[in-house]
This record gives structure tokens, sequence and C-alpha cells, in this order.
């Protein structure tokens, strides 16, 4: 936030205007004056989520990767939202919404008293953007694949207003339909296009989740519009509209027989922000309630945390006058701390010495180059003219760099101007035979066969009949040993801390679908057991030629499937797109077992089916189109056969910003129906992807991982593979290893 400013700095501007003689032009008067301009009106959000008024929208989106957490609460509904501008012409916003006066079903047995959670998903698009003369507009979509409880169409305009002194003003007109348009103070203009339009189809379609496009821009429309102020005192700003809803279609008011009739269009709020960060929000509407909420919001797109590291070590002239004088072990000790490079073996070739690394600190290699530069130079003798260094993953090699010794000497010394690592760094090509040295026996050795590490771990659902909120808090133990170059045994175990897991009561849908229970019946292997396997897996890696990569592996191969199967993926270096497949031959697992598995598909229980014996197995294509307007993104399409045995595909969208934070959601569609699916129609879900490096002080290259799947049905579901080859590979064309822009 900018702070005020009074006349005085007015002043002091004009004084070093006259002092340095400036004649400025347009854009020089906008650079000395944006100091001292009073508080600015950005995008705020609104109740519902998304940047808007209180209940309406406005025609303003937020800056690219702007991330909103909100909590709202009135005597009928409680908001939890989250907003993200996904793209600098789209939002989208995720809410649950809890009913206060009706239940989640009239079944006691089935949901006791919990209150009815609503899922909505929100979009707008922004059309253009504001000019002189020109508001801002978009159009949106409320409630996107719902139950219709708050699903709504908009087109809004919003145009700002700067005054000198007095405050900033934004001023929204807007056209709705749906829940913005119920009050219906102006005919539909396009029932006038065809006769559909005139009337809005009441439900929902399939069981929920699907995107009823058939409603769109039909029934009952209104105008809404408003005003929000940003007034001189910088945390506070205030909102008044007019409300296109009547209330009367609520579910509140359908369901639970409360009176909502507004006594006035018009509501009114106010904003207090307490931080750059957070603010809370109080308004008064339809004449008759309070409601009360807050907002914590951060940037995507511009997240950077300074770190404390070590510096580049300065150049030396102690370096060792042979290699077999060379303290190997420091050497791997001062790579390690300040380059992040792992050593596992050492090889010479003429006057080459190839390092076969694995990095964890540096997402920016170009970083972590330079202070390997820096260690070797200071540590190897000068005969040395070339350093390799072979970073692998899973015994693996991803990526080879050849830094020229004296090239780097050069930079470090600053014998010419601007010099930069890249100067001295060339890639360097995989060779088919292992880093390129066959049959070489190394400088040094120090391959751990042995690995092995705790971290914590956390289910939770949101909105689910037993509970709103549903947790499971365990403490997840992993290890591995490598028999050889290629073939490692891995495990991990899990001791459950803390759950509520006790509130759940079904073990069959209640929609009385029959397929298998390949994922319903995931509360069973976790409630059931206080330590519990999830995987113990034999996995045999190995790359061919250039860019063809596989994995074959066999055991149990995730909390609630064993069996064996085999990747393959082909990927090129520095390509936008890869290609693989994986086919697989599986067990359902008995939870009630530490190693069993189910004989038959009727062994769990009468009527439910579990998956005895099966197969399962996609062919994955991998695409990050180069077009401005869809700028670091990937696309990701799964073709294949499901677990519940159902034939179809997945599509997975992912945006990554500057930071490195990545966003995606994801959608499976096959041959089983609605019907048989059950609530939700069909498998969707969203991930969040965090670089650790942009919260910690420290750097690290790894990353911490959210998964949000609303609904947990059988159809569409994927077997959660311990290892993929997509992801091993990422250094071959980065991905998920991208530097933090924001330097």
């Amino acid at each position: 936030m900018i702070p005020f400013v009074t006349g005085c700095g007015v002043l002091l501007s004009g004084v070093l205007l006259a002092e340095t003689g400036a004649n400025p032009d347009a854009k020089g008067k906008a650079y000395f004056a944006l100091p001292f301009q009073g508080p600015q009106l950005s995008p705020s959000q609104r109740n519902l989520g998304g940047v808007g008024l209180l209940q309406m929208p406005t025609g303003r989106v937020a800056a690219e990767g702007q991330f909103s957490f909100g909590y709202n609460t009135s005597p009928e509904y409680q908001f939890y939202t989250v907003s993200l501008q996904l793209m600098p012409w789209l939002e989208t916003t995720l809410r649950y919404t809890q009913v206060e006066d009706v239940l989640y079903s009239e079944r006691e047995e089935f949901s006791g008293d919990t209150k009815l959670a609503d899922k909505g998903i929100d979009a707008k698009l922004r059309l253009w953007t504001e000019n002189h003369w020109r508001p801002e507009v978009s159009v949106g979509l409320q409630d996107l694949g719902g139950t219709g409880l708050f699903d709504g169409e908009y087109i809004a305009a919003t145009k700002h207003l700067a005054t000198d002194g007095f405050g900033q003003f934004d001023f929204t007109l807007g056209l709705g339909w749906g829940y913005f348009g119920t009050r219906g103070n102006i005919s539909n203009p396009l029932c006038t296009a065809a006769d559909r339009f005139c009337n809005r189809i009441s439900g929902f379609s399939d069981n929920g989740g699907s995107i009823d496009y058939n409603r769109w821009f039909t029934g009952r429309t209104s105008l809404f519009g408003g005003i929000e102020y940003q007034t001189p005192f910088e945390p506070l700003r205030l909102k008044l509209e007019y409300d296109g809803n009547d209330y009367s279609q609520d579910f509140p008011v359908t369901r639970g027989g409360v009176d909502m009739t507004p006594r006035s269009p018009f509501n009114f709020g106010l904003l207090y922000a307490l931080t750059d960060g957070m603010d809370v929000r109080l308004s008064y509407q339809r004449g008759t309630t309070v409601a009360l909420g807050f907002n914590f919001s951060t940037n995507f797109n511009t997240i950077y945390t300074p770190w404390i590291d070590d510096p580049v070590p300065t150049m030396g002239t102690d370096q060792a006058t042979t290699l077999d004088a060379v303290d190997w072990q420091k050497v791997d000790a001062d790579l390690n701390q300040i380059a992040g490079y792992k050593t596992d073996t050492v090889y010479q070739q003429g006057d080459t010495v190839t390092l076969v690394t694995q990095q964890s600190k540096y997402r920016d290699r170009d970083i972590a180059l330079e202070k390997a530069a820096a260690v070797l130079a200071n540590n190897l003798p000068t005969e040395v003219s070339r350093y390799t260094i072979v970073e692998q993953s899973k015994n693996i090699p991803v990526k080879a760099s050849t830094i020229d010794a004296q090239g780097y000497r050069d930079i470090a010394d600053v014998t010419y101007f601007n010099p930069s690592i890249q100067d001295a760094v060339t890639d360097a090509p995989l060779e088919i035979t292992p880093f390129g040295v066959d049959n070489t026996q190394p400088l040094y050795d120090d391959f751990k066969a042995l690995s092995y590490g705790f971290k914590p771990h956390l289910n939770q659902s949101f909105g689910g009949p037993e509970s709103f909120y549903l947790y499971s808090l365990s403490l997840t133990g992993g290890g591995s040993y490598w028999f050889n170059r290629n073939l490692e045994l891995s495990s991990s175990l899990a001791i459950n801390l803390v759950d509520n897991y006790d509130k759940l009561k079904f073990s069959i849908p209640s929609d009385g679908t029959s397929n298998y229970r390949v994922r319903t019946l995931v509360r069973a292997y976790v409630r059931d057991n206080d330590a519990y396997m999830n995987t113990l897996q034999l996995t045999w890696f190995n790359r061919y030629g250039q860019n063809w990569y596989q994995q074959v592996y066999g055991g149990y191969l995730e909390t609630m499937f064993a069996g064996v199967g085999t990747e393959i993926l082909y990927r090129q270096p520095n390509s936008n797109w890869a290609i693989g497949a994986d086919v697989n031959a599986i067990s359902q697992r008995d939870p009630e077992s530490v190693f069993g598995v189910f004989g038959d598909e009727n062994a769990y229980a009468a009527n439910t089916r579990v998956l005895a014996k099966g197969t399962t197995g996609h062919l994955s294509f991998y695409y990050q189109p180069q077009w401005e307007f869809l700028a670091n993104t990937q696309f990701r399409l799964d073709v294949g056969k499901f677990l519940a045995a159902d034939v179809g595909a997945r599509f997975d969208f992912s945006k990554q910003y500057d930071s490195g934070v990545i966003v995606g959601a994801y959608a499976s569609r096959t041959n089983m129906s609605a019907e048989d699916f059950g609530e939700g129609s069909f498998t969707k879900g969203f991930y969040l992807s965090i670089p650790f490096d942009t919260l910690s002080l420290k750097p690290t290259n790894s990353r911490g991982n959210f998964n949000w799947q609303p609904i947990t049905r059988d159809g569409g579901q994927m077997l959660g593979r311990q290892n993929n080859l997509f992801g091993i590979t990422d250094m071959v064309s980065p991905w998920y290893q991208r530097p933090n822009q924001n330097k």
C-alpha cells in the first residue's frame, strides 16, 4: 500500500523539478507524481468470493496470480472462499457454503444434524480492459456444475474515477441472470433472440457436478450496480450496491422456511485493511441482515523470500597439484553445503573431471553451477580444464553441464565487462553408456545404498455428510535400498496420530451405486488401522538411447492396491512435449491384513464389489503451449482404463507463476454413466504445488503439494503410483524445477 502524502510532499516534488531544470513530458510528470499519490483503489473481494462489491460482482479482475482466502458469515450462510486470478484475463473462485437452516439430508442415520454444505466454482472472463473512455468489462458464470443454489450469470462494466484529495471511486453497472437476476427489474434481452432464454430450468442435471449450460443467461433478468469508494484514509473503503437478487429462491427460503424478503434493494458495507494481506469487512444487507467477514491475500506471481545463504567462494591459490592429492571428502561436503550437489562418484577422462551428483538446494541451476565451479576451481589442480556435472534422479542421468575451468576463472576475476556463469557453461550430451565413462574406475565413490526419512501427512476433506471437516494427521516414514544402480527396494509406513474419522458412518454409497469400490473404501484402510503400510515396492529404472526412459515395478504399489506394472516415457531435452504409457496388473489389498489381497470381488462384504484382479493403464500426453495468452501452462491428457474398469480420459491443466507456484485442475470423463457414478457425476479435483524456497529463508528445491477432490467416487480414478517418470526426468525439460523469476 502507498501511504497518503500531504501537500508538503507535492511541494518537494516541485522544488526537485525546478532545481534540476526539468521540463518533463506526460510520462515524466506521472513518474514524479507517483510517490505523492493518495491511497490507490485496488480490486477487493465480495462476500461470495471473487472481485466485486458485497453480493454483486464488478467488471474488475485482480492482478495475475492474486490469491485470496475469505470467510463470511451471516444468519443464513457461512462462506469459505478461495479465489485465484489464474490468468490475466481469467478469475476462478472455489466456494464452500454451509447453509445454516437446512440439513445435509433428512436421513438422520446418514448425516445426523450436519448442515447442508454446497460446493461451487465460479469463473470470470475479462472481455476488455479500461482506458480513458472505456470501462473494464467482464462476463462471469457463478456456481458452475453445482446444485443450483447460487448459479447465475452476469456481464458487468466498471469505470474508475480519481479525485484530487477526496479519494477514488469505482462505478459498476451490470446485467444479471439466475442468482443475480431474480429481482426481475428488466426484461431478459435475449428473449427476443430465442424463446428458450425466457424461462430458466430449475434443478440440476445428472447427480450434480455437471455444467448445465442450458440454463446460462435464461430466465429473469435484473440490472445491478454500485460504488466502491477508497477514502483518503488508506485502510478504509466503503461500498454501496443495488442488489439484483430478491432471495426468493435461496435454499433457506425454499427448504428451510426462512424469511429472507428484502426490505431494501440496497446493501452497505465497509472494508478495513489490517495489513497489506488481510482485511475485515462488515455489511448490512437487504435492510435486515448484518454480515461479517475477513480475507487473506497474497500474489503467487510475485512471491519472493530473500535467503540467508552461503556466498560464492572467492578464488584462492591453494589448489591441489594433482588429482591424487585432492581431498574428495572435503570437496563433496563443500559442494553439498555451498552448491547443493551431493556427489556419488567422480571420474576422470583426460583433462575433464566428471561428477555424478544429485541437486537438492537450487531450482536455479545457474546459481548451483557457479558455486560448484568456485568450489572445484579452489580444490582441483589447474591441469583440469573442464568440470562436467551429471545430475541424476533415481540414478537416471537427466542433465549434464560442462564448465570451462579457465572461463570460470575469468568470470571470478572479472576480466571482462558483465561476466556471467553462462559464459563458461555448455550443455553436455548424456551418452548411452553410464555418464560417458564406461569401464573407468572412479576417483571417488560415495554412493549410499540406504536412505530413509520421516514427514507428517494430512488427509482432509470438506463438506461431507458426517461433518463439514474431516481430517487425519499421520507420521509417514519412508526408506529405500539400492541393490545396484538400477534396482531399488522402497517402502513407506504411516502411523495415524489424530483424526476425527470416527464420525464416518456409512460403508455403502447412499445413492446405491454398485461399481467396484476402488476409492470409496479408502476410509476402511485409514480409520481401521492405527499403523499401516502404504507401499513396499521393487523398482527397476533405466534410460535407453538419448530420450527413452522406463521403470518396471512390483509389490504393494499404494495404500489400496498391489500389483506389477511398467511405464515408459519419451522426452527430448528442452522440449515442450512428451509422451508416455503405463500398464498394470493389480489386485485390491485387504484393509484387515498387512500383506493380504482380496481373493474375489465379493470378499469384503455383501453388496460391495472389490477389484480382486484387474488391469489399468494409460497413454499420456504432456504439452506446454507456446501461445502468449496461455503462457507458462501445461496440458496433460491420460487416455485408457481406470481402476473401476471404466474407460475414458483424464484432462489436467496447470499454470505456473513466476515464483514457481503451480496451480492445477483435472477432470475424468469415462464410459461410466452419471447414474452409475453417483453424486458429482464425474471425478474432478484441484491441486497446489508450492516451492518451499518461496517460504523458507534457506534455499531448497523441494515442494509441498496439496490435492483436493470435492467428492471421492469410484469412477475415473487412477492408480497412485509411487514414481512418475515425468517428475523424475524433470530436468530434461524443466517444469517443476524452473527458477524463481522474482529476483
